[in-house]
């Protein structure tokens, strides 16, 4: 490898500390100063062409913007299970008090408790998406699901309930607030109030919700959770792939989505101890490993066009292989995989990876959440498993 995996990791770890795991995020544009003075041109148009805008620009406009640096919920997730990872494989307490001050900082960043009863997460910024409008701090599946996993982890180290009950109560909030039954499908929503179907959100939900329901014996939980989940799987083309979703716009195959689905039915699976999805798995496993890798080990972002590159398919990639496959060859082909986003993606003198490379041209931002958060959890659970 062109720099040990380590020292990656470490860096990518040490320059997110220098800045507190403030940074920006490729959907931020709307916490712009500029929307204090016209905060209805948020909704709407304007709003979503102002935030691709900033996603697009590979010029960082944010600085320019009044767009300031952030913690996002997600990262900081993100970067708790990463530091349990190295902490697991160094035993270096520093690791662990890191990830103990993260988490005690996610505990303070709940979404409103007496809005929505129950433990969730949402974004720092406002989100103006094609489907939708969600307000800051309105939560979020993913968000959520990411925060809770961190937080479980978190309390399996330390034995601090004070971490392992908002994981498990995060369950009772999709449950509760996010099940939907709508055009004859079963399936947990993205977030409140929305009947978009998109199927790692849905499948995500599941496995978090069987996961809690095997863990404290919740028998509606289990069978909600199966219910859920049959509903993707019955939508799974013959080939093994998955479309994103139910709407016009969402019939695209993509690399990390299709990896999501795959990690949360095995999830799903090992908790419930159950056989019933391995069909599935094993198609989208050899579809996902078909078609969304070329042979250099270049991570595809489409399933039809390998751009752009962007590191969330590689470190997606790690953990559905590793996870969900494990076989000698899974493992050649992750080593293969992280060699070539080192080769193509990473800035040595940065010490970082860039958020995309296009065919054309390279958007060197530098994301947190997005890129820097995946690529250190990912990389940390690769060092400690190739060490075993």
């Amino acid at each position: 490898m062109q720099q040990p995996m380590a020292l990656i990791t470490h860096n990518i770890l040490m320059d997110a500390q220098h800045y507190n795991y403030a940074g920006q995020d490729p959907f931020d544009g709307l916490n712009s100063k500029f929307f204090t003075v016209f905060p209805k041109l948020k909704k709407g148009l304007f709003g979503l062409a102002w935030i691709q805008v900033n996603k697009r620009s590979v010029v960082n406009l944010r600085p320019l913007l009044a767009v300031p640096k952030k913690r996002n919920p997600k990262g900081i997730g993100l970067f708790i299970l990463g530091l349990l990872e190295d902490y697991q494989r160094t035993q270096e307490p520093h690791y662990l008090n890191e990830a103990v001050k993260l988490g005690d900082w996610l505990l303070t960043q709940q979404s409103d408790i007496s809005l929505w009863q129950h433990a969730c997460w949402g974004y720092h910024f406002d989100w103006n998406a094609r489907a939708f409008f969600v307000p800051k701090g309105k939560p979020n599946i993913i968000t959520t699901i990411y925060v809770a996993q961190a937080l479980y982890a978190l309390s399996e180290v330390t034995n601090e309930n004070k971490y392992k009950e908002p994981a498990l109560d995060a369950a009772h909030f999709i449950v509760k607030t996010l099940y939907c039954e709508h055009e004859n499908r079963t399936f947990f929503a993205y977030i409140p109030g929305e009947t978009a179907f998109v199927h790692n959100a849905s499948l995500w939900g599941a496995a978090w919700v069987g996961f809690v329901g095997s863990l404290t014996g919740n028998t509606e939980y289990k069978n909600l959770a199966l219910r859920v989940a049959h509903q993707s799987v019955k939508e799974q083309a013959t080939d093994g792939s998955w479309v994103y979703g139910a709407r016009h716009h969402h019939q695209f195959i993509d690399g990390f989505h299709t990896g999501y689905n795959l990690e949360a039915l095995h999830i799903l699976a090992t908790a419930l101890q159950t056989s019933e999805f391995d069909n599935a798995i094993r198609q989208g496993l050899a579809y996902y490993k078909a078609h969304l890798f070329e042979q250099d080990g270049t991570a595809k972002y489409y399933h039809n066009n390998r751009y752009p590159l962007d590191m969330h398919c590689v470190s997606q990639a790690i953990f559905t292989l590793l996870k969900v496959g494990g076989t000698q060859n899974d493992f050649d082909l992750v080593e293969q995989i992280i060699n070539k986003s080192i080769e193509t993606l990473y800035l040595p003198k940065e010490k970082r990876f860039v958020y995309q490379k296009h065919k054309n041209f390279i958007n060197k931002v530098n994301y947190i959440r997005w890129t820097q958060a995946w690529v250190y959890y990912s990389f940390a659970y690769f060092n400690r498993v190739s060490t075993q």
